[in-house]
C-alpha cells in the first residue's frame, strides 16, 4: 500500500492514553503552534534530524560526510537547518547515536503490522491503540483507512485531537470508525488562544459542540481535556471560562494533564530557540495543591476530573 503521512514514533505499553494497555501512534504536523508544546518535534508535518548534545563523542564524523556543509559546532544547535537536505548521511555514519531522524513515512499496513502483534496486552487489559500526534486529523482519508483497519482487527480505538478540522470529512470518515476521542480545549477565549496557540478558536470550540450532540446519541466517548501551563491555561479566568462552556454542553467528566516541564530539552534536540525556558514557572513541576486547586473550579461546576 502506498507509503502516508510521516509517523513520528509508534509506542507500546502506554497506560497514560486511554483505558487499558496501549500503543499509540504519534503522527507528525499540527495546525496549531502552542507555545508549550510538550511534542514539539511533531510539529512539523516532514522529517527532521534531531542532535542529542549528550551523547556526542566529538569524533566530527558528521562534519566530514555532510555535503551541504550544513553542521559546525559555532552554530547554536550545530546543524544549519536552511541548508540541510535532510539526506541522511549525518545520521548514518554517526558512532555514538547522537545525531537521529525523525520520523518517516509509514503505509496503513506497516503500522497495522506493528501495533496488532500487542493485541493480547490490548484484550487482557481493556486497551487498544491510541492516534495521537501532532494532529491526525491533518490526514483525514489515511486516519480513516487505519481505523478500518484495526476496526477489522478488532481493536478499540482512540483519537487524540485539537479539534481544528473539518468536520463534515470527520463526522463522515472518522466517527464510524473509532471508539473515543479525547478532545483538547486548552484556551477558552479566542484572541488569548491565538497568542499562545497561533490560531483563533472558533472551529475547535464548535466542532467540540457538534461532536457532543452524536457522543449524546450514540456509544461514542468523548473526553474534553485541558493541559494546565502556569499563566497560560491554568488561570481561573481560563478554567471557569472552559467549565461553563462544558457545562451548557452536559458535559460531566473532563481530564486536567498536569504540567510537565521536560519538554524543552526536546527543543534544542531539532534546533528550536526557546525562550520560555527562562520563567521559572515553566521548568518546575506543577504541585498538586495547583493541580487539586484547577480541579476545584472544574468541581464548582460539577464536572468529575
Amino acid at each position: 500500500m502506498k507509503h502516508g503521512p510521516i509517523i513520528l514514533d509508534i509506542k507500546g505499553n502506554s497506560l497514560d492514553d486511554g483505558p487499558g494497555i496501549r500503543s499509540v501512534v504519534f503522527f507528525k504536523g499540527c495546525p496549531l503552534s502552542c507555545a508549550w508544546c510538550h511534542n514539539p518535534e511533531s510539529k512539523k508535518p516532514g522529517p527532521e534530524i534531531s542532535f542529542e548534545r549528550d551523547e556526542c563523542v566529538g569524533c566530527d564524523t558528521c562534519l566530514s560526510v555532510c555535503p551541504e556543509r550544513a553542521l559546525s559546532r559555532n552554530l547554536p544547535f550545530v546543524i544549519d537547518r536552511t541548508r540541510c537536505t535532510l539526506c541522511g548521511l549525518c545520521v548514518e555514519n554517526c558512532p555514538s547515536g547522537a545525531l537521529a531522524m525523525v520520523g518517516k513515512s509509514m503505509s496503513v499496513d506497516d503500522i497495522a503490522a506493528v501495533v496488532v502483534r500487542d493485541k493480547p496486552f490490548y484484550k487482557n487489559s481493556g486497551g487498544g491503540v491510541t492516534l495521537s500526534g501532532g494532529e491526525p486529523t491533518l490526514y483525514m482519508d489515511f486516519l480513516s483507512a487505519l481505523l478500518q483497519r484495526l476496526k477489522t482487527e478488532g481493536v478499540h480505538t482512540l483519537i487524540e485531537t485539537c479539534g481544528l478540522f473539518d468536520f463534515t470529512a470527520f463526522s463522515e470518515k472518522i466517527v464510524p470508525y473509532t471508539d473515543a476521542i479525547y478532545y483538547d480545549i486548552k484556551i477558552h477565549d479566542p484572541d488569548v488562544h491565538q497568542q499562545f496557540c497561533g490560531v483563533k478558536n472558533d472551529r475547535i470550540l464548535e466542532n467540540f459542540v457538534k461532536l457532543s450532540a452524536i457522543a449524546r446519541q450514540n456509544s461514542l466517548e468523548l473526553l474534553p481535556r485541558t493541559p494546565l501551563i502556569p499563566n497560560m491555561t491554568a488561570t481561573t479566568e481560563n478554567l471557569t471560562a472552559i467549565a461553563g462552556f462544558l457545562k451548557n454542553q452536559g458535559v460531566h467528566e473532563a481530564r486536567l494533564l498536569a504540567y510537565n516541564p521536560l519538554w524543552h530539552d526536546k527543543n534544542a534536540k531539532i534546533g528550536l530557540p526557546d525562550s520560555l525556558r527562562k520563567d521559572a514557572a515553566m521548568r518546575t513541576w506543577m504541585t498538586k495543591e495547583e493541580v487539586a486547586a484547577c480541579k476545584a473550579v472544574f468541581s464548582a461546576f460539577g464536572i468529575n476530573t
